[in-house]
């Protein structure tokens, strides 16, 4: 295991202040805890909802640093490039026989390993979408990066100091979004000069508000409904229908600028929470099928493509989805999902069971379905919530799992969603 981050769950560190939205019964792997069992170790109590932080402590850490698979994890070994041994991407005779050849970065400089397999669940945390509305960087975004934070940052915690007494605009407008505007609210409790101010493309802010009770992951109705009160109350200043053109630095403040008519509003900090996107740079000499729009693997792409459902089921999946044209390689985890906005846990290790089968040789296996999951929402910004939608809420960042289950899959504990509020 090759991990770009100095540590086990790099990325997972960067929203350790995030509670999840599903309680530990749902986000710990079988056979990870076959293995942990072995160690003595202690399962958390399973109805208790934890951080990307107690994630990281009681699980990921545990697991990587007193089992076997210990001497087989690399830390701060960035991957560069993949390819074939001795074939560029253009060669096809005799390809398939040919080792991959992985190159990595280390701080002993350039490092060169090969595999018979190779599978990229490198996930997508590292390459945030950008502000502008059309997909692409706004115009000077890359010129004020400096007032910029993408994702989830911890404005309650480590960067208190640099949003206290500030006017901090917030993009998107799902549960990264929503749950750090909410911070802030909290924040201008303790420092009154603080003023979140949220940036929404579309024109219908309750959107975001989510199903509220109706919501069978409580943990997010509740967040949901906390929010909803605190724009009711003019706690967040709203800007709808604002679609980012532009950003220029105007003396130490931020102008955001929408479209051509002029409309802008000055912040002091601007967080971009729409999203993310996979990085396919160093799978580039593979020979790789994606789907155009989503970026996922084309079988997998009309069973999460957020354009099509609002509440589907996305059944859960394994190495026929996620294989490539190029033998022996898969995507797994969010990156598997290119840019759709939601993502499982759980189906995260059914995909990596199945790919593991896969390349076993063991095909019954990998066929084999061994996850129940429930209604999953990929939820779209055109449904509106009520008692009859289980999502009621717009697509999510890809950290933002949208998790829906019906009542008798509860009772039956087939809820499986590791969600981040």
């Amino acid at each position: 295991m090759l991990e770009a981050g100095d540590g086990i769950g790099h990325a997972v560190r960067q929203w350790g202040h995030v509670q999840l939205f599903s309680p530990w019964e749902y986000n710990i792997d079988r056979a990870a805890a076959r293995l942990l069992a072995a160690t003595g170790w202690n399962s958390p109590e399973p109805e208790q909802y934890p951080t990307g932080a107690e994630l990281l402590e009681r699980y990921l850490e545990p697991l990587a640093n007193s089992t076997a698979l210990g001497t087989h994890i690399h830390t701060t070994s960035r991957v560069t490039d993949i390819s074939r041994v001795g074939f560029d991407k253009m060669k096809t005779k005799g390809r398939d026989a040919a080792p991959f050849e992985i190159r990595y970065q280390n701080g002993q400089g350039p490092k060169v390993a090969r595999a018979d397999a190779v599978i990229d669940a490198s996930g997508t945390w590292h390459s945030p979408n950008p502000a502008g509305a059309n997909g692409l960087r706004a115009i000077g975004e890359a010129e004020v990066t400096d007032k910029i934070a993408y994702g989830m940052p911890d404005v309650l915690g480590k960067d208190r100091a640099r949003y206290a007494g500030k006017t901090v605009a917030v993009l998107g407008a799902g549960h990264s979004a929503i749950g750090t505007l909410t911070d802030l609210a909290r924040l201008a409790t303790q420092s009154p000069q603080t003023k979140p101010v949220w940036l929404l493309r579309g024109n219908d802010p309750a959107k975001a508000f989510g199903g509220g009770a109706n919501d069978k992951l409580s943990a997010r109705g509740e967040l949901g409904a906390a929010f909803a009160t605190l724009v009711a109350a003019g706690r967040i200043k709203v800007e709808s229908e604002f679609r980012v053109s532009h950003l220029a630095a105007d003396g130490p403040r931020l102008t955001v600028g929408a479209g051509c008519c002029g409309r802008q509003v000055v912040v002091d900090e601007l967080i971009v929470a729409t999203g993310f996107r996979p990085d396919l740079d160093f799978v580039r000499e593979l020979r790789i099928q994606l789907d155009p729009a989503i970026e996922c693997p084309v079988a997998l792409a009309p069973l999460i493509d957020p354009n099509e459902h609002s509440c589907g089921t996305v059944r859960p999946h394994g190495a026929r989805e996620l294989a490539q044209h190029e033998p022996g390689f898969y995507f797994a985890g969010m990156k598997s999902y290119g840019r759709a906005p939601t993502f499982l846990m759980l189906t995260g290790y059914e995909q990596v069971r199945s790919i593991a089968a896969d390349i076993a040789g063991d095909r019954e296996a990998a066929e084999r379905v061994e996850l129940v999951l429930p209604e999953t929402g990929v939820c779209s910004r055109s449904v509106s919530p009520d008692a009859n939608n289980c999502c009621g809420g717009p697509a999510l960042s890809d950290v933002d799992a949208c998790c829906v289950a019906d009542a008798n899959a509860k009772q039956e504990g087939k809820i499986g969603c590791g969600c981040a509020s």
